[in-house]
């Protein structure tokens, strides 16, 4: 489940630097849900106040950065403004100039095995990426879905540039369906995954499983120190498939939780959280699971990718095709969400803080069933508020 050693390639070359990231995801699987419950309502966001973000929120689509992408996944800004991009399908990563859009292939991640809603899916810089260079992914393999890191030498040639990825976590559960796949790291530097229950749903309540929670590790994949549950990497439970992992000013995260056949979710998530799954899917208001801050019809958002700007969480859905807006910071009792984009650019599968009012949203017209694609791939410059 940990990663082996560190190799001696990899160290030496991080050294020399230093001196010098469908429809099965989207749409709910028709089993019957669990009965519906009496919900005590969201936990509390904060006071109402002066800072609190308007009540009518905007979002502008200001420019499309790039086009013609296959399949893209996970979305990582680099420092100066460009962009890093993972092909879910093709298992490679690609550089995005932040102004003019030019594209060029960085390498191609080795193992990858895509399949369903498998493959080359989340990324995330080192917090240390100034003196290390190491870029973070998330993969699916023939036997698992783990986290690797990659030196990253922008000196090389094009499409050459990436390492030997060096597993830091491996063992993850993999399925054709609900693999989790995004990473992020957190305020406290420790690495954050969100990881599926691959349609297994007595996975997301047992906590010796890795499928169906939310995990935290160190750097080095090994579980983070104050984790709840002692020398384990699980975070959170009781998830049925976590694509969105965010945190506001207050170091609050946030998530997003794709729900069966009733409720998408916005969650909270607190360490050793219950999130219910597959006993609760919405706001279940029952003792001992931790019900959502906002909630959706799953025809109304099957929300993916997960971004905090101006006040508000901002939520990537796919079968909804559409932006959600949550806002959060200085809000009493439950927040109301807004849409914006509806069926104006297809589903929508990453979103990313850009600084200020500004969000990267990341477009998801390939269908994981193989079929034809129904249009090429956008990244797309977004302001908000």
């Amino acid at each position: 489940m940990q990663r082996p050693a560190v190799t001696a390639v990899l160290a030496a070359a991080a050294l020399v630097f230093a001196a010098g990231c469908s429809s099965g995801d989207d749409e709910p699987t028709h089993r019957e849900s669990p009965p519906g419950r009496e919900g005590s309502g969201p936990p509390s966001t904060g006071k109402a106040g002066a800072d609190a973000p308007p009540e009518k929120g905007s979002a502008k689509v200001t420019r499309t950065l790039t086009t013609d992408l296959k399949s893209p996944w996970g979305l990582a800004p680099l420092p100066g403004g460009d962009l890093l991009v993972s092909s879910r399908d093709e298992g490679t990563i690609t550089r995005v100039d932040g102004k003019t859009g030019e594209k060029k292939k960085v390498g191609s991640v080795p193992g990858v095995s895509p399949g369903g809603e498998g493959g080359l899916l989340g990324l995330a810089l080192s917090p240390a990426y100034a003196s290390d260079h190491l870029v973070y992914a998330y993969f699916t393999t023939e036997s698992d879905n783990r986290v690797a890191r990659m030196l990253y030498d922008e000196k090389k040639p094009s499409g050459q540039q990436l390492g030997a990825p060096d597993t830091v976590f491996k063992g993850i559960p993999k399925g054709m369906i609900h693999n989790g796949g995004r990473i992020a790291f957190g305020p406290d530097k420790m690495l954050y995954a969100g990881a599926g229950e691959t349609g297994e749903t007595g996975l997301a309540q047992d906590k010796k499983s890795l499928g169906g929670k939310i995990l935290r590790l160190t750097p080095d994949g090994d579980p983070a120190p104050g984790n709840p549950f002692g020398d384990s990497p699980v975070y959170s439970y009781g998830h049925r498939n976590v694509q969105g992992l965010a945190w506001d000013e207050q170091k609050r995260l946030w998530a997003s939780e794709f729900g069966q056949d009733t409720w998408d979710e916005l969650n909270e998530i607190k360490a050793g959280g219950n999130y219910g799954w597959p006993e609760a899917e919405g706001k279940a208001g029952e003792k001992g699971f931790r019900d959502p801050v906002a909630q959706w019809k799953t025809s109304q958002a099957s929300p993916s990718g997960v971004a905090y700007a101006e006040g508000s969480v901002w939520l990537a859905g796919l079968r909804g095709e559409r932006l959600w807006r949550v806002p959060v910071r200085g809000v009493k009792g439950e927040p109301e969400p807004q849409d914006f984009l509806k069926g104006a650019y297809g589903r929508l599968r990453t979103v990313v803080a850009a600084g200020g009012d500004k969000l990267w949203v990341v477009t998801s017209e390939t269908d994981t069933r193989g079929t034809p694609e129904k249009g090429d791939d956008k990244i797309l410059e977004v302001q908000v508020k």
